[in-house]
């Protein structure tokens, strides 16, 4: 049969437009075969969500460049533009993106925070956690509500990497408002002393509060100059580190809010909700602690101090800080780097207390609930916490500078270590978090010991919907800030005094109110297992 020109020639576009496709779709599976590979992937779906997030996908739009401002709590590294030129070269790449940060630091970022979020002030992303205004923006909107399909599209490796057990522990009211924490922490509190003083006085190992004080008094008495025990004690926190280790480490206790004294033992399955205050524990350390102040273990405008301590403990000026182990283990490798002679030590005052894992919600980053941009916000965290270049560049700054890379998932100091961290990368953490080989051994012995004791309690997974009394809990935190601080740094003269007024001021702001509440929704989280 004879065909046509015009048939002829529909017939050689069909042809040409069919083999364009072929060409195109091999073209493409190369291209995500490539940037499989050379993440270091071998999951097929976080291999393909990765390339999502590069925006290589047709259905993201990221023609249109945007800069975006990130908001970490901490000072301000020497080299942190010099760090994130290098990462906006990155997201420029990836997601046509920048970013621009802020930094809060630590001596006022509490007073700071709330107020970018009631100003509205225009931010994109910000570091947020359990201990840092998580719940109580959560539930005030001030954060951007992470559904399954903006997870699914912008931040798909995270949402397939991250266990659902930790984005559970990351909802308030049943909705998710943070990408959260990959990485598992322990968040026992622990302290690092001057070994040479504790050597050079012969006294005995520091393991309880009975030792604690023999080493702090003398210190305060023997050695001019050094200050025994210092803490940042004006930065509004209500229960400082010490007291973590004092009284809740020490008697399994754990707290839902840490603005409220109501606490429940670890190891009771019936989530039994009891006042701190009103515990001979809580009695007995403020005797314990007025006593440390009469002679003179820390300075009496302790409550109005907001300086970060370690420099200080670092220069010698004060003999011990107390923090997490892994944040001691980095403070004693840095004065190590800096002086081979120096001779400090870990110390825990609770040897047998149940090691508590962090909950995903310890470290997250969220997306501000007005970002103009909150769809390259989140591309730009998946890749913040999952893409290795990045990641490492975020964490530890850059290689051959601020790190030298020890094989693909380990890293020690390189000469400019000074010049950049400090601030809250731990937003990023996540299963490819390189290992510090300048980590004292004795902490990454005392760190494996730590996780082979992680006790799992029944309220571990419970999260409080502080919804009904947000302003009683409020009103409870400014008690605390005003009357407690000073009762517990020996600030007040007649302690029992002080108590009273103390415990009368919790009952008008409305603490038996709060406990109800939050023994109501555990027993309702309790009864539902």
């Amino acid at each position: 049969m004879k065909v046509s020109k015009k048939k002829s020639f529909l017939l050689l576009l069909t042809l040409l437009l069919t083999l364009s496709m072929a060409i195109s779709a091999c073209s493409g599976n190369n291209s995500k075969s490539n940037q499989s590979e050379s993440t270091g992937k071998t999951n097929n779906s976080a291999a393909t969500a990765e390339t999502n997030v590069a925006g290589t996908e047709t259905d993201i739009d990221t023609s249109k460049e945007v800069r975006l401002k990130m908001v970490m709590l901490g000072a301000k590294p020497a080299d942190s533009q010099k760090v994130y030129d290098e990462i906006n070269k990155k997201l420029k790449e990836k997601i046509n993106a920048t970013v621009e940060v802020e930094y809060l630091d630590w001596a006022d970022w509490s007073q700071k925070y709330p107020i970018k979020f009631a100003a509205n002030e225009d931010f994109d992303l910000i570091y947020t956690s359990n201990w840092a205004f998580y719940n109580d923006q959560a539930t005030k909107g001030g954060f951007l509500e992470l559904t399954e399909d903006l997870l699914k599209k912008y931040a798909p490796v995270a949402k397939a990497n991250i266990p659902e057990v930790n984005w559970d522990q990351a909802k308030v009211n049943g909705k998710i408002y943070m990408i959260p924490n990959n990485h598992m922490e322990v968040v026992d509190k622990l302290s690092l002393i001057r070994e040479d003083l504790r050597q050079k006085y012969n006294l005995p190992e520091v393991n309880s509060l009975e030792s604690f004080a023999t080493y702090l008094k003398t210190i305060a008495k023997n050695e001019k100059g050094v200050t025994a025990y210092s803490d940042a004690a004006g930065n509004g926190v209500v229960w400082h580190d010490l007291d973590l280790q004092t009284l809740f480490q020490l008697n399994n206790w754990r707290l839902l809010n840490y603005a409220v004294p109501i606490a429940f033992k670890a190891d009771d399955p019936t989530g039994k909700l009891f006042n701190v205050i009103e515990t001979p524990e809580y009695k007995d350390l403020l005797n314990y602690y007025k006593d440390l102040a009469d002679n003179g273990v820390w300075p009496k405008n302790i409550i109005n101090n907001k300086a970060d301590i370690w420099p200080q403990v670092k220069s010698g000026k004060v003999s011990m800080i107390t923090q997490n182990l892994l944040t001691l283990a980095s403070n004693m490798a840095e004065a190590k780097r800096e002086n081979a002679n120096v001779n400090l030590k870990i110390v825990t005052l609770s040897p047998n207390a149940k090691t508590s894992a962090a909950i995903a919600t310890q470290n997250g980053m969220g997306i501000h609930a007005t970002s103009k941009n909150p769809e390259r916000a989140l591309m730009a965290l998946d890749l913040f916490q999952n893409n290795k270049e990045i990641h490492d560049l975020v964490l530890l700054g850059i290689a051959g500078e601020h790190y030298k890379p020890e094989g693909d998932d380990k890293y020690s100091a390189g000469p400019m270590a000074a010049n950049y961290g400090g601030y809250s990368t731990w937003g990023f953490n996540s299963n490819i978090n390189r290992e510090n080989l300048d980590t004292p051994k004795e902490a990454l012995d005392m760190l494996n010991e730590l996780k082979s004791r992680v006790y799992h309690y029944p309220l571990e997974k419970f999260v409080f919907d502080d919804t009904n009394v947000k302003n009683e809990i409020s009103n409870i935190n400014n008690v605390m800030i005003r009357y407690n601080a000073p009762l517990e740094y020996g600030a007040i003269e007649n302690t029992n005094e002080g108590y009273a007024q103390l415990a009368k001021q919790l009952k008008t702001a409305g603490l038996e109110k709060v406990q109800q509440e939050m023994q109501s929704q555990i027993d309702a989280f309790l009864a539902a297992q």
